[in-house]
């Protein structure tokens, strides 16, 4: 019998234990491990296991299609985790402002099915506050006009989340510290990489070799989110597998602190990333890309 890769959706058709009506039964979701005994984990987060033994029939299956209703929740756990340092709701518009510093905390995100064409308070919120108006647009949540020009494409990348391996030499803090600051060598203030709404932060150090973010939040879906982020790996230290141990003592943290789910977000022209996170078994969720309003 041969055995999908882990990562891969499959259906399990399966020996229940004898006397049992049915005396068999299907599990469907995504293989979380394999060998003598398989564990899948469902659409719900529930992990099944089944005795190799038992299996009956194993088929791979195409990924599910991802709803609407799942990118706005995700888009909704990912703003929460980088919500800049000043946020509020308008007409349906989750805005965060940042001092400037980063797209992704002075963006405005269509978060609510409220959200219409008219975009003049979103720009009239981030006029107050000197800055430009820029706007997140996830796929299928918002139509930017056909004459309007879009920057920086991100692949949305996710995976479900097993017990992790432990953090290993990789230190774990709740606030950067100037060796993380030296490391990640980008002029984000503190009080932007410390923020997050309803959840946690941790920011992970190799030392002298690399660092990362995450934070855990809960979707309205109350699906819990580990969003990795500011994942750098110092210029002499590349290709040593730094980036990987972060991100697995991450992983880790995340399912200690009730993450079932994790996320990325990606450049798409940044191909070693990319390969990096499909390597840790993330695939792609959707796309979404920055609109400049003022540009228009």
């Amino acid at each position: 019998m041969q055995i999908p890769p882990m990562g891969t959706r499959v259906m399990i058709r399966h020996r229940l234990p004898a006397g049992s009506v049915p005396p068999l039964t299907d599990v469907i979701g995504h293989l979380v491990q394999t060998g003598p005994t398989l564990q899948v984990r469902t659409k719900r987060g529930d992990v099944v296991a089944v005795a190799v033994d038992d299996v009956v029939v194993i088929k791979a299956l195409a990924d599910a299609p991802v709803r609407t209703a799942d990118i706005r929740n995700l888009e909704h756990a990912a703003a929460l985790a980088w919500p800049g340092v000043e946020q509020q709701w308008v007409d349906g518009w989750f805005c965060r402002y940042g001092h400037g510093s980063t797209r992704r905390a002075n963006s405005a995100v269509p978060l609510d099915f409220s959200v219409g064409t008219d975009i003049s308070a979103i720009t009239e919120w981030y006029a107050a506050r000197t800055a430009a108006s820029l706007v997140s647009v996830p796929d299928r949540l918002f139509r930017v006009p056909p004459q309007a020009s879009t920057e920086a494409e991100n692949l949305v990348m996710t995976c479900d989340i097993e017990p992790g391996e432990g953090v290993g030499a990789v230190r774990l803090a709740p606030q950067p510290d100037d060796e993380w600051m030296r490391i990640y060598d980008r002029d984000v203030p503190i009080d932007v990489l410390n923020a997050v709404i309803g959840g946690s932060v941790i920011f992970a150090t190799l030392a002298g070799a690399a660092v990362a973010r995450a934070a855990v939040t809960e979707a309205p879906d109350r699906t819990r989110w580990l969003g990795l982020s500011a994942l750098q790996v110092a210029p002499d230290q590349r290709r040593h597998g730094h980036a990987r141990r972060l991100c697995s003592a991450l992983l880790g943290w995340g399912a200690d602190h009730g993450a079932t789910r994790a996320y990325t977000q990606v450049l798409d022209d940044n191909a070693s990333a990319i390969a990096l996170f499909e390597s840790l078994r993330f695939a792609l969720h959707h796309r979404s890309r920055y609109w400049r309003i003022d540009n228009r």
